[in-house]
Formats: C-alpha cells, sequence, structure tokens
C-alpha cells in the first residue's frame, strides 16, 4: 500500500476552490474541501440534504481546510512552488493559509471523505446521490448518481448549483459541450433533461476516468462522450449549448474562442467566478459578442447565461 503525505491547509470559503485548484495543478493525487457552509443543519429537515448524524458534523474544523495527498517524490518536487503559490494569493479573504503536513496511508484518504458526502436536491429537480447511498425517488426527480473520487466535484458547490440551475431553465434541445467536466455531473445533468449529444472534455486524465465511470453509473455512454482536452483544443464542431464550470481567467480566455463552437443563437452558461471578478467576465462576454441573459449570485460566487446573436 503506497504512503502519501497528506497537507492540509487552512483557508476560508471563499479561498477554498482557489487553493484546491493550485493543488491540483501541482500534481496532488486528489483533494477534499471540508466546509461547514455545506453541511446541512440538523435542526431544519426540509433541507435539501438529508439529514446527517450531528456527530459527522461537530468532526468538522471550524475553519475551511483544504486536504490534498501527495507522494513523496512529488511532494519533494513542489513544496517550493506550493508556499510561492500561496504567497501570491494570500489576502485577508484568503484565512490564514496555514500549511500542515502528515502521513497517511492511501486507503484512509480514499475512503474517509465520504462520510461527508449525502443525497441532497439541486436545481428544481436532480437529486445528486453518491453511489453508496440509497435514495427514495419522488414523482419529478431526475437521479445523478456520482462517485466523485477524489478530487473532481460532488456537486455541493454554489457555482454548480447555479449551472445545473440555469442548464434547468435554458436548454431546450441540441448539441452541448462541457468544458473541464470534473466528475461529469453537469454533463449528466444536461443528459437527465434530454440531452442526447454531449461532449464533456477535462484535461486531466483522472477527471476523465472519474467522469467515464459516473456516466456509466447512469447509464448514460450513448449519449455522453468524455475526451481528454485542453479546453477546446481539437474540437472541431459547433454546438447549441456550452457551460464551464471552471475558474474566471480561464472563462475570460476561452470566451471568444467558444464562440466560434457555437451556433447561431447558442446558449453559453458559465460560472466558478467569484464575485470580485464579475465585471472581468462580463465585459470579456460583451467583448466577445455575447448577449448576456442573466447573472446570478450565490454566496461569494457568480453565474453568467449568455448568448450567440442569430
Amino acid at each position: 500500500m503506497m504512503e502519501y503525505t497528506e497537507v492540509t491547509i487552512s483557508t476560508t470559503t471563499r479561498g477554498s476552490e482557489i487553493v484546491s485548484d493550485i493543488l491540483l495543478r501541482l500534481g496532488a493525487a486528489g483533494t477534499q474541501i471540508l466546509d461547514r457552509a455545506d453541511l446541512p443543519d440538523p435542526s431544519k429537515p426540509t433541507a435539501n440534504w438529508e439529514l446527517m448524524d450531528q456527530s459527522v458534523i461537530d468532526a468538522m474544523p471550524e475553519d475551511v481546510q483544504v486536504k490534498a495527498w501527495f507522494d513523496e517524490d512529488s511532494l519533494k518536487a513542489i513544496i517550493g512552488s506550493l508556499r510561492e503559490q500561496l504567497a501570491l494569493v494570500k489576502n485577508p479573504d484568503m484565512g490564514t493559509l496555514n500549511v500542515t503536513m502528515q502521513g497517511v496511508k492511501e486507503e484512509d484518504w480514499a475512503e474517509n471523505w465520504k462520510q461527508y458526502y449525502k443525497p441532497f436536491r439541486i436545481g428544481a429537480h436532480m437529486v445528486v446521490k453518491p453511489t453508496w447511498e440509497p435514495w427514495d425517488t419522488q414523482p419529478g426527480d431526475l437521479i445523478i448518481e456520482i462517485d466523485p473520487g477524489m478530487a473532481f466535484g460532488t456537486g455541493t458547490h454554489e457555482t454548480t448549483a447555479m449551472c445545473v440551475g440555469l442548464i434547468e431553465k435554458y436548454y431546450k434541445s441540441g448539441t452541448l459541450l462541457d468544458v473541464g467536466t470534473g466528475s461529469g455531473i453537469l454533463a449528466i445533468a444536461a443528459a437527465r433533461l434530454g440531452a442526447d449529444d454531449v461532449v464533456a472534455v477535462d484535461i486531466d486524465p483522472d477527471a476523465v476516468r472519474v467522469a467515464k465511470e459516473n456516466v456509466a453509473h447512469n447509464g448514460l455512454e450513448k449519449s455522453i462522450d468524455v475526451r481528454k482536452g485542453d479546453l477546446l483544443q481539437g474540437l472541431s464542431q459547433q454546438f447549441d449549448f456550452a457551460v464551464a464550470n471552471i475558474l474566471a481567467p480561464v472563462i475570460c480566455m476561452l470566451a471568444a474562442p467558444l464562440k466560434k463552437h457555437l451556433t447561431p443563437g447558442g446558449i453559453f452558461v458559465c460560472s466558478g467566478i467569484i464575485a470580485e471578478a464579475e465585471q472581468d467576465v462580463n465585459d470579456a462576454l460583451l467583448k466577445a459578442g455575447y448577449t448576456i441573459d442573466e447573472v446570478q449570485h450565490k454566496g461569494d460566487w457568480v453565474a453568467f447565461a449568455c448568448h450567440v446573436e442569430r
């Protein structure tokens, strides 16, 4: 059994996705975000999440923690770069960014996080559930089964919730592109809404593997084509709808070239945008020639729905 070093960085809800992205880009075998804001309130059994045992909630850290796992050689190679990148993003909104490390067996980190992941509702009709949890399906429920692995998103984040809601609102028919698919949750949501020609792209081979497994869990292999690729690289076709839940600077860079891959009237939904970057994304979309239809805010995050004129 391989030995890993568990790197834990203390941050905030706002900083967690940025820290996670840094760790993944440095080659982490996986990341996990522990944030009390993502947990259900056990005093409100009508909340979207299923009721969770109070002991699990009590065990959560008070501050937001991002955990990542590196083998020994990888950690030695990146430790200097990690500290440099944390120094670049350090500001009061990011929390302390304190770093701690401890050894851990592979089997421990691969299973421990699952206790925090329970079924929950997202959007108007979607129910996201881990493959190992039961769910009493109600009329109108559209079930998304996810085994997200360690790195690629469970769907609990505000940006994912907004993307799913906007897909439900704006997707009517036609081909769909999911850029940076991660666990594949947005592609699967689209397929549950009737999309039968979906291309889901991610640069990370582990994300591609996880997304393919999740597509198979949901029996959607004929509707969703999961591919390894760097954003739009290698894509020649046009799509009626595109979605990207990635970081704001990438959306700004992606906006103009993506427009060439959208049909007249095609819709682009994007999120992963921290509030301070809203204007940058707004300007990039307008400069690229999109018409902005809607801007949503949830917590510290922003999502856009826009379209290409016919």
